[in-house]
C-alpha cells in the first residue's frame, strides 16, 4: 500500500479553489449560536461530494456528515464554524466588514479572528481527499462541524441534541486549531456594565468574568476567593443587596489521549519531515514538534469525546507569516504577533491551509488506513 503522504500527494484536492472558499468564509462570518449561512455552506459543499450522510439542525447550527467505507474503525474530525464579535483591522482584501445581531438580539461587529474559517475549509478539503483516497482506507469517518465554541456551549449542544443517535460512536476524535506552569489560575474581568450617566449612581452593575485552571481543585478555590472579594466588596460600600453570581458556562480541562497522541506523533513525524514536506524550491512548509508547553486557552471539544467515553487528541498548527515573525523577533517585538481573537490576527494563506488540510488527512489515515 502507498504510505500516507504518498496517498495524500496522489490526491491533493484543488487548492487554489480552497483559498477562494477560505475567503468567502472570511469575508461572511457569523456569532456563536447564529451559523446559518456558514451550515448552508457547508452543507452545499459537503453535497457536491455525492458521499456522505449529512445531519444538519444539531445542537442549533451545527452539522454532521458520515462516510461509510467498509469495514474498520470509526473516527471522528471536527471543526468550529463560529467568530467572534469583534470589529476587523487586517486590512485584507477579503476582510469582514460585517455586523448582526447576536442571540441576545445586540448589533456587533463580526470577524473570524480566532481560525475557525481557516478549520471549515481544511476540513472540506480533507473530506475531498478522503472521498478521493476511498480505496486507501476503510471504516466510517464522522465530520463535526460545531457551532457556538466561542461560547463553550457548542459541543454540548450537539451532543444533548442527540449528535449520538444520528451518527455512529468514534472509536477516536480528532481536532485541529490554530495557534507553563504545572498549575495555574487565571481570572480576567472581561466586561463591565453599569448606567448611563456620568452624574448619576446607577441601580445595578454587571461584571463578566473569565476563569480558568489547570485542575478542578484550583478552579474551586478561585471560585470561592471570588465570591468572598465580591461579597466583602459590597459589605464594604453598605449595599443592602448581596450580589448575585451566574454561571454562564462550564467545561472540563482538554486532555489528550496518550495512546492516541502516540499514534499521531508518528504519523506527524513521518509526513512532516523535511523530506516530504517541502516546496517546490526545496524549503520546508512545515515541520512537526512533538513538545508543547500546557496552553491557557479554553476549548469544549474533549465534551464530544467524554460524552461516550472514548479518546480523543487535540493538535495545532501555525499561520503566522514566516516574514512577519522573523521581522518583530529581530526588533524584539514579538508580542506584537496577532493573536487569536486580534483585529489584526490574518493567517498567511498557504501553507497555512496545506497544513491543516493534511493534518486532517494524516489523522484519518493513521486510523482508518489500510495496512
Amino acid at each position: 500500500m502507498p504510505s500516507i503522504t504518498e496517498t495524500i500527494q496522489a490526491h491533493q484536492p484543488d487548492l487554489k479553489a480552497y483559498e477562494e472558499l477560505y475567503k468567502w468564509f472570511h469575508a461572511h462570518p457569523e456569532l456563536s449560536f447564529c451559523e446559518k449561512e456558514t451550515a448552508a455552506a457547508i452543507v452545499k459543499h459537503l453535497e457536491s461530494f455525492n458521499a456522505f450522510e449529512i445531519h444538519p439542525h444539531v445542537g442549533g447550527h451545527g452539522l454532521a456528515a458520515v462516510l461509510k467505507n467498509g469495514d474498520g474503525k470509526t473516527l471522528l474530525l471536527r471543526a468550529d464554524i463560529d467568530a467572534l464579535p469583534v470589529k476587523e483591522q487586517t486590512g485584507l482584501p477579503y476582510a469582514s466588514t460585517k455586523r448582526m445581531q447576536d442571540v441576545e438580539g445586540v448589533e456587533k461587529p463580526v470577524m473570524h479572528a480566532c481560525g475557525h474559517d481557516m478549520h471549515i475549509t481544511s476540513l472540506l478539503a480533507a473530506a475531498e481527499t478522503l472521498v478521493k483516497a476511498k480505496a486507501a482506507w476503510s471504516g466510517t469517518l464522522i465530520l463535526v462541524f460545531q457551532p457556538a465554541e466561542e461560547k463553550g456551549k457548542g459541543a454540548q449542544a450537539m451532543v444533548d441534541d442527540g449528535l449520538y443517535d444520528k451518527v455512529p460512536i468514534p472509536d477516536v476524535t480528532i481536532v485541529a486549531r490554530e495557534v507553563d506552569p504545572l498549575d495555574f489560575a487565571v481570572v480576567t474581568v472581561a466586561a463591565i456594565h453599569a448606567g448611563d450617566a456620568e452624574n448619576i449612581i446607577p441601580d445595578t452593575a454587571t461584571l463578566k468574568l473569565d476563569i480558568r485552571a489547570a485542575n478542578p481543585s484550583t478552579r474551586e478555590r478561585v471560585l470561592s476567593s471570588v465570591r468572598t472579594i465580591v461579597h466583602a466588596e459590597a459589605l464594604a460600600s453598605s449595599n443592602p443587596n448581596p450580589p448575585s453570581m451566574v454561571e454562564i458556562r462550564n467545561f472540563p480541562l482538554l486532555f489528550n489521549d496518550a495512546t492516541v497522541t502516540s499514534s499521531l506523533e508518528s504519523s506527524f513525524g513521518a509526513h512532516f519531515s523535511s523530506s516530504n514536506s517541502s516546496s517546490k524550491d526545496g524549503s520546508a512548509y512545515a515541520e512537526y514538534i512533538p513538545t508543547i508547553a500546557r496552553l491557557q486557552g479554553s476549548e469544549d471539544f474533549g465534551i464530544l469525546a467524554t460524552a461516550v467515553g472514548k479518546p480523543s487528541c487535540f493538535f495545532l498548527y501555525g499561520g503566522t507569516d514566516p516574514a512577519l515573525y522573523e521581522r518583530l523577533e529581530g526588533e524584539g517585538k514579538l508580542s506584537e504577533v496577532p493573536g487569536n481573537h486580534s483585529p489584526f490576527f490574518a493567517p498567511v494563506l498557504q501553507p497555512t491551509l496545506r497544513v491543516g488540510i493534511e493534518g486532517y488527512v494524516v489523522s484519518a489515515l493513521t486510523f482508518l488506513g489500510k495496512v
